[in-house]
């Protein structure tokens, strides 16, 4: 199957290399490889938050593909790929993203959990970190994401609760 030439996204380790094999990249240089079956060649993904399930590299690579190629649901498998940009993904990057995703969220957290101030208390921390990177700041950081994680995990093990109680009650009903 080919198809005209598409832009994706993948991570990769420092000096461009990728995780999987070594494989050395170089910038607007494309490269070559025998593609057989989804993940047997080179690997990239739609979105960057799905190449991040796949590598948490210290490179960002937005990538161009071509030629004969295989797509799953998150990433997928191309003979023809080469680097159009790269940036270095850094701590700091990691975290701003993670404020940004919890900003996202918190709102619907507080509404079913308006007691619960763990996960305020974490975005607040990683912003003291983010703001001033010292130990204290990381440290306070790691332990209010450890408090806001055990109260996600709360809310999910609360909401699973409640889905089964309705689940077996509709049983019970039905019978």
């Amino acid at each position: 199957m080919t198809a005209k030439k598409i832009r994706r996204w993948k991570f990769l380790r420092d000096g461009l290399k990728s995780n999987y094999d070594g494989h050395q990249w170089a910038i607007g240089k494309w490269q070559k490889t025998k593609c057989l079956e989804l993940c047997h060649g080179f690997n990239c993904s739609r979105r960057i938050i799905d190449a991040m399930n796949y590598v948490q590299g210290e490179i960002l690579a937005e990538v161009e593909v071509e030629g004969r190629h295989f797509v799953g649901d998150d990433k997928s498998t191309h003979e023809g790929m080469r680097i159009i940009h790269a940036w270095h993904w850094t701590k700091a990057d990691s975290v701003a993203l993670s404020i940004f995703a919890a900003e996202m969220v918190l709102e619907n957290f507080e509404k079913v959990y308006p007691g619960d101030d763990r996960p305020r208390k974490a975005i607040e921390a990683a912003r003291n970190y983010l703001d001033s990177p010292t130990d204290k700041n990381r440290s306070a950081a790691e332990s209010a994401l450890s408090a806001a994680w055990s109260a996600a995990e709360s809310a999910a093990r609360s909401a699973q609760s409640a889905k089964l109680t309705e689940m077996l009650e509709a049983l019970i009903a039905g019978k």
